[in-house]
């Protein structure tokens, strides 16, 4: 008698697609899941007491302590560092900040040591920028006393007509020309000490570039001298010394 082989289900072309994707997403899924996984792994510690906890999960006696993740064969998977308090998280961040700042002030102190080294790649042109700042400062201090003398000039005449009131009030007009002459001698004079300061500035502040310069140029490596202080940065004294020109010949 003859017999039929079973026939064998045909299932439509994209039902069939259907199915192999979700099997295959599924083992994905299970080998990506950690709870699926957490069976195939070991979580040990030592808690505050000196035992070594082991548990199939993370151990909640042991979360201020370092968690070592093993797998079955004891191979060391991952560690899980401590959870820090609120106190331990503010310290950390403290630190952090800190080591932040202490990186970025070596960066600068890099980057203004290679600078200084490409502007003065010797003593002449450093000679030669300090005088050149120096002369502005010394401009601005003889158009101040220049501004003295005319200002002397300026009150004679004044004082000639105050001679007519003597023992007599002042005409308004008289007081206030001398009373502005007054006040205008008095800035030029305060301009000049500040003047005198600003030169002793410049040279201090070239001073301290220099003793670093000296040091690059014998071969110190550019950061390695420290940061740069306020003190020792000579940033624009031209250009300060400048702003006390103007302010000087305004007044």
């Amino acid at each position: 008698m003859f017999r039929m082989a079973p026939r064998r289900l045909s299932l439509p072309l994209p039902l069939t697609l259907s199915l192999l994707l979700c099997s295959a997403c599924s083992g994905l899924h299970a080998q990506g899941n950690p709870a699926s996984a957490s069976t195939s792994v070991i979580y040990t510690c030592v808690d505050d007491h000196g035992r070594r906890l082991t548990a199939d999960r993370p151990i909640a006696a042991c979360t201020t302590k370092e968690q070592r993740v093993l797998n079955k064969d004891g191979s060391l998977r991952a560690i899980y560092p401590p959870i820090l308090t609120a106190d331990e998280r503010a310290e950390k961040e403290a630190a952090e900040r800190k080591a932040a700042e202490a990186r970025a002030a070596h960066a600068e102190a890099v980057r203004r040591d290679r600078s200084l080294l490409t502007r003065y790649p010797n003593e002449a042109p450093h000679r030669k920028a300090r005088e050149a700042a120096l002369d502005t400062v010394r401009l601005a201090m003889t158009a101040s006393e220049a501004r003295v003398k005319e200002l002397a000039a300026q009150r004679k005449p004044l004082l000639d007509e105050a001679e007519f009131y003597v023992g007599k009030p002042l005409p308004p007009k008289l007081r206030a020309q001398l009373d502005a002459n007054d006040a205008a001698t008095a800035a030029q004079r305060e301009s000049a000490v500040s003047q005198e300061a600003e030169l002793e500035r410049v040279n201090r502040l070239y001073d301290a570039e220099l003793t670093r310069l000296r040091l690059l140029w014998a071969g110190a490596v550019p950061g390695s001298l420290g940061p740069i202080t306020p003190q020792q940065r000579v940033a624009s004294p031209v250009a300060a010394s400048a702003s006390n020109l103007k302010a000087s010949t305004l007044r």
